[in-house]
């Protein structure tokens, strides 16, 4: 029988689902949890800010990065990669978040990302994904050191940084297995990161350094002088396998390194066991919630129809569930426990 909307809310919240404004002192750590956010969250056709979004409640921004080889300059765009073609803005206080005009660097969105989350204390962690679409140009001086300077000159204190994870330990791996997750609540107003191979990078059989590999290589070179302090962002494995989908890198050396995985949600429910992600404690984003049998519509599906899949994911270990769910305000704030 199918719920009205009201009485599966009611039971979502009596099966433990935590709000993010509303988390006590009890507060899970994020390895135990899963979260809702939006895909390409940096569109003008998703939110005319990118404010927006966090107003309406997504836990995931993704934003797809071009090195622009010319200028120098991060851009932020879905399908051009000399120009920015986003909901980003120029703004240096919260109240200049939703004027002006749009369409800036990846330092601007970096930057209404930490007025936001500054204004609004206490709100929960923010997964910022990013698609590098033609990887990095660190000959030309856009590497992973530059995007970290980036990072730290516009994100600042807001990044949850792998040392963070890290610890005592001495590898990432090491440190997920071990649970050294923080809590929800000691990670408000934090943002946890991650960097994937973009479509125009995987696609293209002459790029042989793809970004995953780069920025692993990059931050076990950091934790080897003992900077790795320095980086702010999780290299991540993009894609679906069986097992451990980190044995296709033939240097095992970096294996350890990676801890977030993205991919597929269909993928992830139908050809491999995610409960190993959970179980190991490992960050699991799973796109295209609505893809998954029966599939549902991908922007505007009835709210039951939503909360009833991110309840689903959630009971497959997934850390972040991702749609093009826009203006379910209601379900995007979502925080139940994972697995």
């Amino acid at each position: 029988m199918k719920l009205p909307s009201a009485v599966l809310a009611v039971a979502l919240v009596t099966a433990g689902v935590l709000s993010g404004a509303t988390a006590n002192a009890d507060s899970p750590k994020v390895s135990h949890v899963t979260t809702v956010g939006v895909h390409n969250t940096y569109e003008t056709g998703a939110y005319d800010y990118l404010a927006r979004s966090l107003d309406a409640g997504t836990s995931l921004i993704e934003l797809d990065v071009w090195p622009d080889i010319i200028t120098h300059e991060w851009k932020v765009s879905h399908s051009n990669p000399l120009g920015n073609d986003n909901n980003c803005v120029a703004a240096s206080s919260a109240s200049q978040l939703y004027s002006g005009g749009r369409n800036k660097n990846l330092e601007y969105c970096l930057d209404d990302i930490r007025l936001w989350l500054a204004a609004h204390p206490g709100h929960s962690p923010v997964t910022l994904k990013l698609e590098m679409k033609t990887g990095f140009s660190d000959n030309h001086g856009l590497g992973p050191d530059e995007l970290d300077a980036t990072f730290r000159a516009h994100l600042g204190a807001a990044a949850f940084r792998p040392a963070d994870l890290l610890g005592r330990y001495s590898t990432l791996d090491e440190a997920a297995r071990a649970d050294n997750w923080p809590s929800m609540d000691a990670l408000r107003g934090k943002v946890i990161t991650e960097i994937i191979p973009g479509t125009v990078e995987e696609g293209n059989p002459a790029d042989t350094l793809k970004t995953d590999v780069e920025y692993a290589r990059y931050l076990r070179s950091l934790a080897g002088s003992g900077r790795i302090g320095e980086a702010n962002i999780f290299p991540t494995v993009h894609g679906v396998a069986p097992g451990d989908p980190r044995t296709k890198y033939s240097d095992t050396g970096l294996r350890p390194w990676f801890v977030v995985f993205d991919g597929d949600a269909k993928a992830w429910v139908t050809q491999t066991g995610p409960a190993w992600y959970d179980a190991n404690h490992y960050y699991l984003v799973m796109t295209d919630a609505q893809n998954v049998e029966p599939a549902i519509d991908g922007r505007v599906p009835t709210v039951d129809q939503a909360n009833r899949r991110v309840a689903e994911l959630a009971k497959q270990h997934a850390s972040v569930v991702t749609a093009d769910w826009v203006g379910l305000t209601t379900v995007l704030p979502q925080v139940l426990p994972r697995g």
